[in-house]
């Protein structure tokens, strides 16, 4: 039985339907991304998910179990608003929250030390966290979340306020706790990261699913509508090949919109008789785009 188990789930207020009848499953050890516009249904879905509010109808299962107070040990949360206290030292605050997630004093300084030690910041043990940037204030909230070691957690737009470097840093801290066991929920609205990070989706537009599955399986339904190409010299008359629908020049080469794949066989063959050819690949959609036609072609 998967760890956490989202069945059915319907929750409204009054006459609105904030989310109608999601349904996922999230492995041990697995990254699970949640995707969808604001107003989709995303921070229903988790607030439901960490018991702070409670479906109308379907089930939550944390290891086959209905939520309870018992489980809130096995939860954690990183929102997307941060929301430590700025004027409390750092430990103070990490360690307390461990605590009320059952966690012993020692055993939440000890490991507060040991996630510090791993950001390579222990000198904002015993910081307030208006001393911190913003960056760093984000850090210290994620091991907020994790400082007592949930076995469930979620993540909306963890790498929120944070620069090229510790975007990678978190990631990597990630895909460490998804090592470790953790199931995590994944929300965020930087599709390359769920590509990189997430093994299976689900997309909300306006409370409904509109697209879940794995990754992998859901970018087979579409169709390749790109071709990179990159010669040691100009290739001129791309545009004039049947099945062609636009050519834009990078500093890589060609970016070449095509009709279907069978196009790229005569546009290989158009080049080869101009340039030498360093570089040519039928591309698969992107979650970006795959996110775009299908919210998209629902809001027309």
């Amino acid at each position: 039985m998967k760890p956490l188990i989202v069945e059915n789930v319907m929750k409204q207020y009054a006459d609105k339907t904030a989310v109608n009848g999601i349904s996922f499953e999230v492995d041990k050890g697995e990254i699970y991304g949640l995707l969808g516009a604001n107003g989709a249904g995303k921070t229903t879905t988790m607030r439901m998910v960490l018991g702070l509010i409670y479906p109308d109808s379907g089930t939550i299962r944390y290891n086959g179990q209905p939520y309870s107070t018992k489980q809130l040990g096995l939860l954690g949360y990183l929102p997307e608003e941060r929301g430590l206290y700025p004027k409390i030292r750092v430990c103070d605050q990490i360690i307390y929250l461990s605590q009320l997630r059952g966690m012993s004093k020692r055993d939440a300084d000890q490991n507060l030390k040991r996630w510090l030690e791993r950001f390579e910041v222990p000198e904002y043990y015993g910081k307030k966290v208006e001393e911190l940037s913003k960056g760093n204030q984000q850090k210290i909230q994620f091991i907020a979340a994790v400082n007592h070691k949930p076995q469930f957690v979620v993540l909306d737009e963890a790498f929120s306020g944070l620069d090229p470097v510790n975007v990678e840093v978190l990631k990597a801290t990630v895909k460490e706790l998804r090592d470790s066991g953790s199931s995590i929920l994944f929300s965020t609205h930087r599709m390359e990261h769920v590509e990189e990070l997430c093994r299976n989706i689900t997309i909300l537009h306006r409370s409904n699913t509109v697209l879940s599955g794995n990754l992998k399986e859901l970018k087979g339904q579409f169709p390749r509508e790109r071709v990179i190409l990159s010669t040691r010299t100009e290739v001129k008359g791309l545009e004039d090949i049947s099945g062609v629908t636009l050519v834009k020049n990078h500093e890589y080469g060609y970016e070449i919109g095509i009709q279907s794949e069978a196009v790229g066989p005569e546009i290989l063959r158009h080049a080869l008789e101009q340039a030498e050819v360093t570089r040519f690949e039928i591309k698969e959609p992107t979650l970006n785009e795959i996110f775009i036609k299908t919210v998209g072609e629902r809001n027309e």
